[in-house]
């Protein structure tokens, strides 16, 4: 049910097993040597490096049960706790903690996560916040200045030293979800990636090309230096057998201890002395046994909002993704988008048509705007009117749909004016990251994305796991040029905005209630999540197209900048000269066709179960039964 079948295949396409029930998107073989020769990306403008395309990937039907996270060993284990009676929150546990292991430049257990969990049988959404927070004593300057007396930045830079790193929070999140909505032994759901520990597993074509693209940065931590690279300081290569005792040590105490042996106790210790750790001239954080110790994961007011006959639910702060994924939606709600389908559809999502790209662009250039004004934690910063149903307002949301020209580009939108404020606006790039999605047998679902920010976070490797780099989310400076404070400035305790957007979409009723459970979707990217989610919606509620076509479609969408983003790594785009980015050029976009690294997926509800689909630009594949 829930093994990985591999068919040969030609080219770079991928073809269907020869049954449902392997439930496999694709074959496993040609996602691999496709992302290995991906022609990769500016690690400055992308996410993640940028690692091929897998053509012509199809959609996989289920009946059960289905699962999809960015790496086909993550995905099987996960399948194989949903086929033997798991929930969606058991399968989440053992999704996180073997991604640690095999992709462990985008998650892990030193990292965030943020989730949206539905329950099938109360039928209630709940919002986790796995976030990681400041330390107690971090001040505005934490991230700007060694001290107050030695004014220098830290060294080799704020990421790759101890201040970046915050207290991690994804463990206890999954534990107080498993409490919540568990069915399996928490302890038992360890052990596949103990197992995977203790016997090895290969080095997957991209997890090798991103330790060559960190190499300089993973030499520095020693332990990092050990584990992933070779002792001439080159990159372990694509096929090498990597064991890990030391995260098959840490894993076992916390199957047994539970989050507990995290937070407290030698690993909290090894996780405070690798934070302040000095090699190689690296400035310490100061990251302390309390911070840890007193970590909470939150439970937070799901973002419902309608968008035609559907209700989409998102993260609230101090993610930005449901809100502004929710702004973009709630702007394009006045469009007729049908009309602006792609045309040529093939399994690749075909081309999208220039208007349509626009209208979308627009509409999320208006949803940045207020997202980057607007929203930070809201324990600390507080929302206008105190809640999102003030940027989220449909008559609001019309007012700013129509700033739109159908025929121009507005180039960079202003925010809305919700009188005055008490904070000024910021803009901080965002990395790394991985998604799950997965629905279960009861009919739970849960998308859940996670992160460790920066590819392989900080680089501080401590008992056989990364520590993120969480905190340059926030602001570096603590104040606008005015002196008025940013509303992402680092606070102690407080928690780095995000634009992690994992999403639940829902049927409406007639009357207007809440219906069944549509579609589970979400995607790593950085601060372009809100593209790849708002991208995927579209094409799944408005153009009508399956999961696979709407995560395979073209990647495009614009932050607020002149800049619009019309992914060049797909095979439909034919670079600068395109006939769409020439259409949107005469429309007054800045048009870059860049590679993108998202890593969508989504799973769709069929009159007979489950559809979906896998992203092609990374190596994530769909299972279930």
């Amino acid at each position: 049910m829930c093994a990985l079948v591999l068919v040969p295949v030609t080219a770079c396409g991928t073809q269907d097993t020869e049954s449902a029930s392997s439930c496999v998107a694709g074959d496993i073989g040609a996602a691999q040597s496709t992302a290995a020769s991906g022609t990769g990306g500016d690690i400055s403008t992308n996410p993640e490096i940028a690692t091929g395309y897998r053509s012509d990937m199809t959609p996989v039907d289920t009946r059960d049960y289905a699962v999809s996270t960015a790496n086909p060993i993550s995905t099987e284990a996960a399948c194989e706790v949903l086929r033997d009676g798991g929930t969606a929150a058991d399968a989440l546990i053992v999704a996180q903690t073997v991604l640690g292991l095999v992709e462990p430049q985008s998650s892990g257990i030193g990292g965030g996560a943020f989730l949206m969990y539905y329950d099938a049988g109360s039928r209630e959404v709940q919002a986790y916040d796995g976030r990681e927070t400041a330390p107690a004593s971090a001040t505005g300057d934490y991230l700007r200045y060694i001290d107050d007396v030695d004014r220098t930045p830290p060294q080799p830079d704020a990421r790759s030293s101890g201040r970046s790193i915050g207290v991690p929070g994804v463990l206890r999140m999954l534990e107080q979800a498993h409490t919540d909505h568990g069915k399996q032994d928490w302890s038992e759901l360890f052990q596949p990636a103990v197992a995977l520990a203790d016997n090895g597993f290969e080095i997957s074509p991209r997890m090798a090309q991103s330790i060559a693209d960190s190499a300089p940065k993973l030499a520095l931590d020693p332990a990092s230096k050990d584990y992933f690279l070779l002792p001439d300081g080159t990159a372990r290569a694509a096929g090498t057998v990597l064991n890990n005792p030391a995260m098959s040590k840490t894993l076992s105490a916390i199957a047994d201890g539970g989050a507990d042996a995290f937070y407290t106790g030698t690993i909290a210790d090894a996780i405070v002395e690798a934070t302040a750790d000095t090699t190689a001239g690296r400035t310490p954080g100061q990251l302390t046994l309390d911070d840890l110790a007193g970590y909470e994961a939150k439970t937070r007011t799901p973002v419902c909002t309608p968008y035609r006959d559907h209700d989409i639910c998102g993260m609230p702060g101090p993610s930005s993704g449901g809100i502004a994924v929710a702004s973009a939606m709630g702007i394009l709600s006045n469009f007729d988008l049908a009309q602006y389908a792609p045309t040529d559809m093939d399994a690749n999502g075909g081309r999208p048509t220039a208007e349509g790209v626009h209208l979308i662009s627009e509409a999320e250039r208006l949803a940045y705007a207020d997202r980057d004004f607007y929203v930070a934690d809201p324990d600390f910063v507080p929302l206008p009117g105190g809640t999102p149903d003030t940027l989220l307002n449909p008559d609001y949301l019309a007012e700013r749909a129509a700033l739109i020209d159908p025929g121009r580009s507005m180039g960079t939108a202003q925010h809305g004016d919700f009188g005055p404020v008490e904070f000024a606006s910021s803009t901080e790039p965002e990395h790394g990251t991985s998604h799950i999605s997965v629905v279960d047998r009861y009919g739970n679902a849960a998308s859940m994305t996670t992160t460790v920010e920066s590819a392989f976070g900080s680089f501080h490797m401590v008992d056989g796991f990364l520590l993120n780099n969480q905190l340059t989310d926030f602001s570096a400076e603590p104040a606008a040029p005015d002196g008025t404070p940013l509303a992402n400035r680092v606070e102690p305790g407080k928690r780095p905005r995000s634009s992690m957007a994992p999403t639940l979409v829902f049927d409406r009723n007639t009357d207007g209630s809440r219906g069944d459970l549509a579609v589970v979707t979400g995607s790593p990217g950085g601060s372009v999540i809100i593209q790849f989610v708002v991208k995927t919606l579209v094409g799944i509620l408005d153009w009508d197209i399956n999961p696979q076509q709407a995560v395979s479609m073209v990647d495009f969408g614009a932050a607020n900048s002149p800049t619009t983003n019309y992914g060049g790594e797909h095979p439909n785009v034919d670079g600068p000269d395109d006939p769409v980015v020439k259409q949107l050029d005469a429309m007054g976009h800045q048009v870059s066709v860049a590679d993108q690294s998202s890593g969508l997926s989504a799973v769709q509800r069929t009159d007979g179960g489950w559809t979906g689909g896998a992203d092609p630009r990374r190596e994530g594949v769909v299972l279930g039964n």
